[in-house]
């Protein structure tokens, strides 16, 4: 289980379950948004790797 943080200019912050967040201030306030089951490949081994993964909305809009 992972949970989905947002802040607020948007951006998206996945941790796995119960594990703080690993950058609390650095990126402004997180708002823990849903708990989800299951995450794409490309974050859960982003997850595995760093602990997390982050993508700015900025980042979603260019695709």
């Amino acid at each position: 289980m992972f949970d989905v943080y947002l802040n607020n200019r948007r951006d998206l912050l996945v941790v796995r379950n119960g594990l703080p967040i690993p950058f609390p201030d650095a990126f402004g306030r997180w708002r823990k948004k849903k708990k989800v089951a299951s995450v794409s490949e490309d974050i859960k081994l982003a997850v595995q790797r760093q602990g997390y993964y982050t993508r700015k909305l900025t980042d979603f809009n260019k695709r």
